[in-house]
C-alpha cells in the first residue's frame, strides 16, 4: 500500500482513543484537521512535541482546526501519558498499525546500527473536505507546531 500524497483522500480510521471510546476522522468532517504521528508516548521528542501542540491548542481551535496525535502505544498508555503532562491534544491508538501503514509511517528505521520497525515522525494537515493539503515528514520537532498552525491559518485564508 502506498502513502497518501498532497491532494489525495486522506484514509479514514477508527480507533480506541485516551479516554475510552474511539475517534475517527470522519468525526470532524468539514473542519481542518492536523493528523500528527509520533513513535512513543513519554519519550522525549513526542512528549515536547505533545506538549507544543497543546500550547497552541486554543490557537488552532480559532483558526477551526482539530488536532489528533497517533501512535502504537495503548489508549491506557495514552491516559497516562495526558494526564502526567496535562496534554489537551487528542491521541488516537493504533496498536494493529492498520492506519500508521496506510499514511505510510511505519517504516524501517536504523538506530545505533540496529534495523527495526517504527514511526516516522509525520504530519499530515488535512483540508475540511478530506483532502490532504501539506505532509511533514522527518519532523523535526522545535518549532514545528508553529509552523503546522501558520499552514492552518493560510489554509483558511
Amino acid at each position: 500500500m502506498s502513502a497518501p500524497g498532497i491532494g489525495s483522500r486522506a484514509p479514514d480510521f477508527s480507533l480506541p482513543r485516551d479516554g475510552g471510546g474511539r475517534i475517527s476522522l470522519s468525526d470532524y468532517h468539514g473542519k481542518p484537521v492536523v493528523l500528527f504521528f509520533y513513535p512513543k508516548d513519554d519519550t522525549t521528542g513526542c512528549t515536547t512535541e505533545s506538549l507544543d501542540f497543546t500550547a497552541l491548542a486554543d490557537e488552532f481551535a480559532a483558526a477551526g482546526a482539530a488536532i489528533v496525535g497517533m501512535s502504537p502505544d495503548s489508549a491506557a498508555c495514552h491516559d497516562r501519558f495526558i494526564k502526567k503532562h496535562k496534554l489537551t491534544v487528542a491521541l488516537a491508538s493504533d496498536e494493529e498499525k492498520t492506519v500508521l501503514q496506510a499514511y505510510g509511517v511505519w517504516k524501517e528505521k536504523r538506530m545505533y546500527g540496529r534495523t527495526f520497525m517504527g514511526v516516522e515522525r509525520t504530519t499530515f494537515l488535512i483540508r475540511k473536505d478530506g483532502t490532504i493539503a501539506t505532509i511533514w515528514q522527518k519532523v523535526r520537532v522545535p518549532g514545528h507546531a508553529a509552523t503546522v498552525l501558520e499552514a492552518v491559518r493560510n489554509l483558511a485564508a
